[in-house]
């Protein structure tokens, strides 16, 4: 079996000669080129597995490079070479199409990490399988079949990726599977709700921390970010992330490492960035809540996940999904949607999204006394236009208050009382969990 090529394309002698010598350890072939036109020549003639270009060519520039792969020989990745802390220019080659960058001076170990995942998309057992969103990714609808589009082509690369959308339209799901799709798939997903660490505990949380840093620390810890070495860290409600927070987290993202708590020394890290929430990050910048620099960093790439409500024609697979789980959940057989349910849902506006669809069907199987859910059976949050409910002359926002709060209780419930879970459940954040739940009197 012929070993993989690289291209590097590279005008000085120095650099090439130093990684020509680190891929053939690796077992690779390494081809060199000292322009983009010959560059070009090259791919157009020959087959790479990966192409590690400088910025800086007698001929151009390596984004040009870069944008010329993406059109005329998409399935090779590309790796820029930067100079030391210039962020503007990874980032823009990044949105451009690139498969990763890496830093002067040349950091071997990370070279060698990068090169290793950019190899395995070349390589069929671990590429891009696509029918893995066939089972967990449901929804035939155009909304659906263009999301599932953009995380095959986003898994290829290292690009970090905000994914966007409403509460409970899964958008963690929508993570993994970048995650399982892409050349880190046989290393560790690491999800970490932002929202459900305490403020005090974060930084040791996500850096870890030496021991004897501070009190209490009695070992040493390793944090979250290290534990997704050679994966993908996927930060959820990323917006909650307090303002300290976000600035070391972009020294993460620049420098690629960590520092624990007590440590003098950094940490080098090999991790994807994924990361997600239900707010709307540019007004949050605007609003001075988040770091603009942090933005630009984490939403190189930005996915939006469609509310239920954006594909109706979508609800009856859903619900024959969520039914059969929870048959299997409960032991039972699944009963089946009586017509007159299956119209009820399909018109249903669904503000929690496939998380309500689930919690409806969940109530509806309990409330179901045959072998059918019927349209009574389904209890639907009312529609606030009108100011009263029932005809009984009850407050909208009492009504809704007490709707919010069966499904607090009812998450408290089925997290066994446990904050964390159930604030996740309800796809908000452990503060908001805690504020609604002072506000509603909830014991």
């Amino acid at each position: 079996m012929p070993k993989p090529t690289v291209l590097i394309v590279d005008d000085e002698p120095d650099i090439c000669e130093l990684l020509s010598i680190t891929l053939e350890r690796m077992s690779l072939a390494p081809r060199v080129a000292g322009t983009v036109a010959a560059a070009q020549r090259l791919l157009k003639t020959e087959r790479f597995d990966l192409c590690l270009t400088d910025m800086r060519l007698p001929d151009g520039d390596g984004l040009d490079l870069v944008k010329w792969i993406q059109q005329y020989s998409a399935s090779v990745p590309v790796a820029v070479i930067t100079a030391h802390g210039n962020m503007e220019t990874a980032v823009r080659a990044l949105k451009l199409g690139a498969f990763d960058f890496v830093s002067k001076p040349l950091d071997l170990p990370n070279l060698r990490k990068l090169v290793a995942t950019a190899i395995k998309l070349s390589d069929p057992a671990d590429g891009s399988d696509t029918s893995v969103f066939g089972p967990r990714l449901l929804g035939g609808s155009a909304a659906m079949q263009s999301l599932r589009e953009i995380i095959a082509r986003v898994a290829r690369s290292q690009a970090p990726v905000h994914i966007y959308g409403e509460s409970g339209t899964g958008k963690e799901l929508v993570s993994k599977l970048i995650h399982e799709s892409g050349p880190r798939r046989d290393g560790p997903f690491v999800p970490v709700n932002c929202g459900a660490i305490p403020t005090e505990l974060m930084e040791s949380e996500l850096f870890g921390h030496k021991r004897g840093s501070f009190t209490g620390a009695v070992s040493d810890k390793r944090g979250l970010i290290q534990s997704a070495e050679g994966g993908t860290l996927f930060l959820d409600e990323i917006a909650d992330l307090p303002l300290h927070m976000q600035v070391k987290l972009l020294r993460v993202i620049q420098e690629k490492a960590v520092r624990p708590v007590g440590e003098q020394a950094e940490v080098g890290v090999d991790v994807r960035l994924l990361s997600a929430t239900h707010q709307n990050l540019g007004q949050l910048v605007a609003e001075g809540k988040f770091r603009e620099d942090l933005f630009y960093r984490v939403n190189v790439i930005e996915m939006r996940v469609p509310s239920l409500r954006e594909r109706p024609e979508d609800v009856p697979e859903l619900a024959d999904a969520v039914l059969r789980r929870l048959g299997r959940r409960m032991k039972i057989t699944p009963p089946m949607l009586a017509r007159d349910a299956l119209a009820a849902l399909e018109s249903y506006s669904f503000p929690g999204n496939v998380r309500e669809l689930e919690n409806i069907l969940e109530r509806a199987i309990t409330m179901s006394t045959s072998g059918e859910i019927r349209a009574e059976d389904i209890q639907l949050r009312p529609s606030p236009l009108g100011a009263t409910l029932n005809g009984g002359g009850a407050p909208l926002g009492d009504h809704l208050e007490e709707i919010e709060r069966d499904a607090i209780v009812n998450a408290l419930q089925q997290s066994k009382y446990n904050k964390t879970a159930a604030a996740k459940a309800l796809g908000m954040s452990f503060r908001a969990l805690r504020y609604r739940i002072k506000k509603l009197g909830i014991e």
